[in-house]
């Protein structure tokens, strides 16, 4: 009897660590950048600390930086539906055509600040676009910084200027404002852009400040044009994502931790991550000597007449889905003037 007591005791024993280990859940976070730039140490990092205090140590990250669980940057969404991650962060404009409504966030001169244009962008999710993110579950959905135009060796300030120059897009309406402008658009993920700047393949980036530094557009580039006035010339937007089952298998308690981490807040407290880095990246452009200056206003104008025709053209493309293309634009705008004031 003694041993067979010994024996139940040591295989209850052996259970003690299998049940502490189930009580905490890994999570895959992978994202296409650094672990040295702005979004994996001011924005995921953080996140992943906040929830691992939050559940008291039963939900951890484990991040993958730069690709790191193999695949490309454009790859990251399919990596999340099917689980290779749990968690990603990438940017709908690698992926050409799966976020067609929230797209609208992209055209040119609709954006305002940070903040504003985040908390809008997720409103407008909630409203519109939750059939685009079928199989995983939006965690923050926001818009960079305003997007810049950095030049090799060219000053450019004006139409003139631009007419026929290779500059790096960010994403498909990127690539359409750069056209109406009369650039020849180069479409690439910015982990390509140091090289092709570098060699020449392209003569300038539309980027924002913030991945500047961590991908030496400063030490790559010379001349360095901002849109003036209220609205961003254009902007990418971005998602932090998770795959819908890996939630879903989470306890009541654990849910309720990322669903405290998510939604409009979450997306506005992102963004002003973004925002702060963009502070950096201007100025490291700055303390390297170069040129940073503000388009004139007379001359935005006219860049602004200039690309309306890809409004345009966005809302008969996605009226012709059988949506109502103006009725999203109108939203779109109004939700970020009701957040800009």
């Amino acid at each position: 009897m003694k041993m067979r007591s010994l024996a139940l005791s040591l295989a209850a024993a052996a259970l003690v660590p299998t049940v502490a280990q189930a009580e905490e859940v890994i999570l895959k976070v992978a994202h296409f950048l650094p672990p040295v730039s702005p979004a994996h140490t001011k924005f995921i990092s953080p996140w992943c600390d906040k929830i691992a205090a939050e559940s008291q140590g039963k939900l951890k990250c484990q991040i993958y930086p730069a690709m790191s669980l193999g695949g490309t940057p454009p790859q990251l969404l399919n990596q999340v539906r099917d689980g290779v991650a749990d968690i990603v962060w990438t940017l709908p404009g690698y992926t050409p055509g799966r976020f067609p409504t929230s797209e609208v966030f992209e055209l040119p001169f609709i954006t305002t600040t940070h903040e504003a244009s985040s908390r809008a962008m997720w409103d407008f999710v909630q409203a519109h676009s939750l059939k685009e993110f079928a199989g995983i579950k939006p965690i923050a959905t926001w818009v960079n910084g305003p997007n810049v135009l950095h030049f090799r060796d060219k000053e450019v300030k004006s139409l003139d200027d631009l007419k026929g120059m290779k500059v790096r897009a960010p994403s498909r309406l990127g690539t359409k404002l750069l056209a109406s402008l009369g650039a020849t658009p180069v479409g690439m993920p910015v982990p390509q852009m140091a090289e092709s700047l570098s060699k020449g393949v392209i003569e300038g980036a539309l980027i924002p400040w913030e991945v500047v530094p961590a991908t030496k557009t400063h030490e790559l580039t010379k001349f360095h044009a901002e849109a003036g006035g209220q609205y961003a010339m254009t902007t990418a937007t971005m998602i932090f994502v998770m795959n819908q089952k890996k939630y879903d298998s989470l306890s009541p308690e654990l849910k309720k931790v990322i669903d405290d981490n998510s939604g409009r807040e979450t997306s506005a407290w992102a963004s002003a991550q973004f925002k702060a880095a963009d502070a950096g990246g201007r100025e490291a452009a700055l303390a390297r000597g170069n040129t940073v200056y503000a388009l004139p206003a007379a001359e935005m104008a006219k860049w602004q007449a200039a690309s309306k025709p890809v409004a345009e053209e966005w809302i008969k493309e996605i009226s012709a889905k059988g949506v109502d293309g103006q009725k999203l634009f109108d939203d779109a705008n109004a939700l970020v003037t009701q957040y800009s004031k």
